[in-house]
């Protein structure tokens, strides 16, 4: 479910470009300065960190088994 929802939210909405990429051209090339555009790249970005994070905290649970 959580990468069902990675994908979607990452890529939402699909054309022209996802929400994400362009933010994150932006946060590159700096001018990602509005608080919505700041909120919008968290928001697209959270599920994506969360699959991370929840992957790394799998891969150490089960190197201590």
């Amino acid at each position: 479910m959580l990468i069902f929802l990675s994908i979607i939210l990452g890529l939402a909405p699909f054309l022209p470009a996802p929400h994400l990429f362009e933010k994150l051209e932006m946060l590159v090339s700096g001018t990602l300065t509005k608080p919505i555009d700041i909120f919008d790249l968290i928001m697209h970005a959270s599920p994506m960190v969360l699959l991370l994070v929840k992957y790394i905290y799998d891969r150490m649970g089960k190197r201590g088994e």
